[in-house]
């Protein structure tokens, strides 16, 4: 038996789900996943993005549902309400991105234990796409996965590149480098970042629930990342780099007006993909779950069409 975790039903728009529970990772650290009844398609394990929550996918996890696909999600390690730096509870951070490898084994553990023998599915987001990435490279087991907008490459120039290992280089013996990163704003404040500000969405009423969350469950709130985060992400992106991907189908939707994530590392890992599309969606922010309807339901039935096509 795990101890059961909280779940903020009132904010998530999500069908009930089977259970909410604690894990614990490899070094220790408390981990929240949930998991939904399985459908009779299967299950979706959702990689969700950095400061993302279990909450914000429930209006995907109802769609899933209405689809014949059970769902899962996951906190990372430092947000949602999964353990985080107690010093800075709204810094996001990580030592190693091998660490979020730690919670990818509590995830499958748990999905063993409540699926094991059900069709699964992978949806992954923005940074949870860089981790699904590697988990799978890794065998983590899935019939097909669909990507939105994947944190595969970083939108940053070789000098600031150059000038971000030199500066945590130099910090990480004072422990500075656990500092949010330099110029960081209120576009990673959701809970104060104005609308018309964001890079997320163009639908207002998805980021207006969106910030209603973090609004009504402060504990959930996740600012900018730290020096320390950013070095991390850079060190397994060029790793990542190296390893071709996994032959396993794959789907992957991408904004024209994407600014989080380098397109061109997305468009040249697709392109290389044996099973793999990608799919350009007009417009579109980095969030296509989260995008105007239009947007969302066109990403959403590519990935069930692939999901569909992967049934035993």
């Amino acid at each position: 038996m795990h101890d059961p975790a909280p779940f903020f039903a009132e904010i998530s728009d999500a069908p009930p789900p089977k259970q909410v529970i604690w894990q614990q990772a490899q070094d220790g650290t408390r981990l929240r996943v949930a998991l939904w009844p399985v459908g009779p398609k299967g299950i979706v394990a959702i990689f969700p993005g950095r400061t993302e929550v279990i909450e914000k996918y429930g209006r995907v996890i109802a769609d899933l549902a209405k689809a014949g696909y059970g769902a899962a999600a996951i906190d990372w390690r430092g947000q949602g309400l999964s353990d985080r730096l107690q010093a800075a509870p709204l810094l996001g951070d990580v030592a190693d991105f091998s660490l979020y490898q730690q919670d990818v084994a509590v995830y499958q553990a748990a999905l063993d234990d409540h699926a094991r023998t059900a069709p699964r599915f992978v949806l992954a987001h923005s940074m949870g796409g860089c981790i699904a990435l590697r988990a799978l490279i890794n065998g983590f087991p899935a019939r097909a996965v669909s990507f939105s907008a994947p944190m595969w490459g970083l939108p940053l120039t070789g000098t600031t590149r150059r000038a971000i290992k030199l500066l945590r280089s130099t910090l990480r013996l004072t422990r500075l480098d656990l500092r949010e990163i330099p110029g960081a704003g209120i576009e990673f404040r959701l809970w104060e970042n104005p609308f018309d500000n964001n890079e997320l969405t163009r639908d207002a009423e998805t980021y207006g629930w969106m910030q209603a969350q973090v609004a009504a469950k402060p504990e959930l709130r996740l600012g900018a990342p730290s020096l320390r985060w950013v070095a991390a992400a850079l060190s397994e992106l060029a790793d990542l780099h190296q390893i071709p991907s996994p032959d396993i189908p794959a789907f992957c939707g991408l904004g024209t007006r994407e600014m989080l994530v380098s397109a061109s590392a997305i468009e040249a890992r697709m392109a290389a993909w044996p099973k793999g599309r990608l799919e350009i969606y007009d417009g579109a922010l980095h969030e296509l779950l989260m995008e105007q309807p239009v947007t969302r339901n066109a990403f959403l039935e590519s990935t069930l069409s692939l999901f569909d096509a992967y049934q035993p």
